[in-house]
């Protein structure tokens, strides 16, 4: 079993990027542009590697290999993107690494693309790559060409080499374990547990009853072996169930507008350990867009509007005016679930408003509003996608 910490490290010893890792400061999957970007250097380390994993690091200053993390990325359609637009698609995982240096909320993102001994190239356009085009490594540049590619490997030991000396071990699995409940405080429980003798989980968050149900905010889950942060959440409520062989999180999304308020299902994400030493990870959307009055949501929508003008032109906000302020990205949110025209260009102008305050809960605030509308986003795609085949 490999222990990712370990790996990013040994990656980021090399003398430089190659033609078996990249490593950027970050990634933006919300554009044409980004996702064209991240799709090249898929694209190339594949074709550049036919038989042996390759790497691409994210959260890592270019030019000093400093490690400054990213947020952490929970998009399990991830794949979904690489088989929509390539011809013999690699298949990809994407984990979120944890270092612990780095502000709890922050993460190494890593990205293996495993071999696949087939020439990729994009089966459409995108952005200003045409189809057709083929993307492949040279040292540590990433080169394109709409002529034929032949594949070729020359990394096989390098990396073989760099991941048996990433390789876990009882130290580095007791230390993570120590680690973990280290960084939690008593409030938020932490606790540990062993599936079938071979892998270690640790998961902590703070505990709210609510009714007969328990929930727990600002969880985090970590696979110690591999240093792997498998969940981790700011504000969503999430319930928690424990057996010998599964651990399965359900996430809710508590909205409100006047009166109306529930807590809704959003995601639900099954860990089965396997007898083989095997880990599934299975995550299904449940969210159901809750519908409230077209009258109160455009009463809503304008008041969110006048205090988004005032942000803008930096009035001094009252006592309310901040308390309003922290719940700004949810009822955006709630507008743009029920189709209120404009809400979502007005949701994303209170990024840079948000980000430069002093105080960031509203602004994790809506990176939680965004990461709910990527999911509904892609599980609307992926519906689409299976009617038309």
């Amino acid at each position: 079993m490999i222990n990712k910490r370990l790996l990013i490290k040994n990656l980021l010893a090399q003398s430089d990027e190659n033609s078996f890792y990249d490593k950027k400061q970050k990634i933006s999957l919300s554009s044409k542009e980004g996702k064209a970007k991240f799709l090249k250097h898929v694209c190339a380390l594949s074709n550049s590697n036919p038989e042996n994993n390759s790497y691409l690091v994210i959260g890592v200053e270019d030019e000093t290999n400093k490690i400054i993390g990213v947020d952490f990325f929970d998009d399990s359609k991830i794949q979904n993107l690489i088989n929509a637009y390539f011809e013999n698609p690699p298949k990809i995982n994407y984990e979120n690494i944890s270092f612990p240096k780095l502000p709890r909320h922050k993460v190494v993102g890593l990205v293996t693309i495993f071999p696949n001994n087939e020439v990729t190239f994009l089966k459409k356009s995108i952005w200003k790559y045409v189809k057709g085009l083929v993307f492949y490594r040279r040292g540590s540049n990433s080169m394109s060409t709409l002529g034929k590619y032949v594949l070729k490997s020359s990394n096989q030991k390098i990396v073989a080499s760099i991941e048996k000396n990433a390789s876990n071990n009882i130290q580095l699995t007791l230390d993570g374990v120590f680690n973990f409940f280290k960084r939690h405080r008593k409030e938020y429980h932490p606790k540990y547990k062993v599936f079938n003798e071979q892998f270690v989980l640790c998961w902590a968050g703070k505990q709210k009853k609510v009714g007969d149900k328990i929930f727990y905010s600002r969880v985090d889950i970590e696979l110690i072996n591999e240093q792997v942060r498998l969940f981790y959440s700011a504000l969503d409520e999430v319930k928690i169930e424990v057996n010998s062989r599964s651990f399965i999180i359900t996430e809710y999304l508590y909205l409100q507008l006047k009166e109306v308020f529930d807590y809704y299902p959003l995601e639900k994400t099954i860990l089965n350990f396997k007898e083989n030493g095997k880990l599934d990870i299975a995550s299904e959307l449940l969210f159901n867009p809750p519908q409230f009055d077209k009258v109160a949501l455009l009463h809503l929508f304008n008041s969110c509007n006048t205090l988004l003008l005032k942000l803008k032109k930096k009035t001094v906000l009252t006592k309310n005016e901040v308390l309003e302020l922290n719940e700004l990205p949810t009822n955006y949110l709630i507008c743009v679930l029920n189709n209120i025209p404009n809400a979502y260009p007005k949701l994303h102008e209170l990024a840079p408003l948000l980000k430069n305050r002093k105080d960031k809960s509203a602004y994790i605030k809506y990176k939680e509003a965004v990461r709910v509308l990527r999911k509904v986003k892609n599980q609307h795609e992926e519906n689409e996608h299976r009617k038309s085949i």
